[in-house]
């Protein structure tokens, strides 16, 4: 499980980890039926409590992109690509709608705005 938890963020520690499996789920890093680390091992790994990994675990199982078996482990849950994709784009919008509020409140015209997401996205 590819996870940094900073204890300096605004952002709980279990949004982090939450958020962090999302995109590894939804990018397809994480593939269907992969099984994650036990509760007690990931918070273990990530120097976190029990209570922290198993919000963020509940979080995304509510969600659909986690499923647990009892006695067995916790897995990625199968998503057709379609699915994937389609959570992936609406993710990656409401992200960018975001931020393109804070870039309109700082007064950055729309040329502006897409000159900084060109140099940033850096093709």
């Amino acid at each position: 499980m590819d996870i940094l938890v900073s204890n300096t963020s605004d952002t709980p520690i279990y949004q982090q980890i939450y958020e962090q499996l999302r995109s590894q789920i939804l990018a397809g890093t994480l593939k269907s039926d992969a099984c994650l680390p036990p509760i007690r091992t990931a918070a273990a790994e990530l120097r976190v409590s029990v209570i922290t990994v198993k919000k963020a675990y509940e979080a995304l199982e509510r969600e659909g992109l986690l499923y647990a078996v009892t006695g067995r482990g916790t897995f990625v849950a199968p998503l057709r690509a379609a699915e994937r994709e389609d959570r992936r784009a609406r993710l990656a919008e409401e992200a960018l709608a975001r931020e393109l509020s804070r870039c309109k409140a700082l007064g950055l015209g729309k040329a502006e705005a897409l000159a900084l997401v060109e140099r940033l996205y850096g093709d």
